[in-house]
């Protein structure tokens, strides 16, 4: 289980960093604005942010304070996956132990 904990994390610090690349690139309106004018960019974009929202339901489900919860959920919107990946790292041995002690390698 700490190996696919550290995997995960592992993504989630490049995802940071390829965020932070583009940051230092390419102007986020400027792309942005070529993403919406693409339909498959707007397919792109609800798929994400479906991606985000089953996440954030799984996430408001599992935390039993529902403030950690908000804490949890509010930033997937607007930090994406990066957010979802550290939950998980966090959380991955208590989704263990209540899916039954599942192996996880």
């Amino acid at each position: 289980m700490n190996g696919l904990r550290i995997a995960v994390g592992l993504c989630a610090a490049g995802f940071v960093g390829l965020v932070v690349w583009a940051i230092g690139t390419a102007s986020f309106g400027a792309s942005f604005d070529r993403i919406l004018a693409d339909p498959w960019g707007l397919v792109t974009l609800a798929d994400l942010y479906l991606g985000f929202l089953i996440a954030a339901v799984i996430i408001w489900f599992f935390e039993a304070d529902r403030r950690m919860a908000l804490l949890w959920v509010v930033p997937i919107f607007f930090l994406g996956n990066a957010v979802t990946a550290i939950w998980l790292v966090l959380r991955l041995p208590e989704i263990v132990r209540r899916a039954g002690g599942l192996s996880v390698s």
